[in-house]
């Protein structure tokens, strides 16, 4: 069921310099990086596009593009944001394959229940930037730290929610796994969600984690 007020962008304008090829297009279990994002978002109700990446990307979701190419994640956000009619909007980078599509569903879920501007989840005390749950009213402010060449994530995500009067709210993975609400197909830790795929050593780990369970 396509969930009707929200949508999802992967983020994919990155450089990928650590990984030297284009990440997007880096096969994990047979499937680009791209491909395990979109199926994610895609497994979590949502409609998916691609903020950012490459003309070649078009083959896999429809792209929108930086508005001003190589201001990094903060630059796709406020361009997908700038784009969608959709009051709640996930941000899921591609470098996180392992993360479960109940995340997402949970996040949103909250957002929309508390009305938080900024929904982000955290793991072992230390809140994470991605995914993000994002009201398309903090467009104006996202775009002012963009214009002002501070282009880091979260603090735009606290500026943002500061404008309008409420602090990024921050959910804790580890107890939404304990009370059941969000669980892993694979049965990983909640650490192993957030590995991020930068470098071959990181493709062989989540290779080595999304490999099927033995009975």
């Amino acid at each position: 069921m396509i969930e009707p007020e929200a949508a999802g962008f992967v983020l994919a304008g990155g450089r990928s310099s650590r990984m030297g090829r284009e990440k997007a297009l880096v096969l994990l279990t047979g499937e680009p990086l791209v491909g395990h994002a979109l199926h994610v978002l895609r497994e979590a109700g949502l409609t998916a596009s691609i903020a950012g990446g490459t003309v070649s990307l078009r083959a896999f979701a429809p792209v929108v593009e930086d508005s001003e190419p190589g201001l990094g994640p903060l630059g796709g956000i406020c361009s997908a944001l700038a784009t969608t009619s959709a009051h709640w909007t996930v941000f899921l980078p591609l470098d996180l394959p392992l993360l479960p599509a109940t995340l997402v569903i949970y996040l949103l879920a909250r957002a929309r229940i508390t009305g938080a501007v900024i929904t982000v989840p955290s793991v072992n005390g230390y809140a994470q930037s991605f995914p993000a749950v994002v009201d398309r009213a903090a467009l104006p402010q996202l775009r002012a730290e963009l214009e002002a060449g501070r282009r880091g994530c979260f603090a735009a995500f606290q500026a943002a929610a500061e404008s309008l009067g409420q602090r990024v709210t921050v959910l804790a993975v580890e107890l939404a796994v304990q009370s059941g609400r969000i669980a892993h197909p694979k049965s990983l830790p909640a650490a192993r969600w957030f590995l991020n795929v930068n470098a071959e050593e990181d493709l062989r780990l989540a290779t080595a984690c999304r490999a099927p369970l033995v009975a």
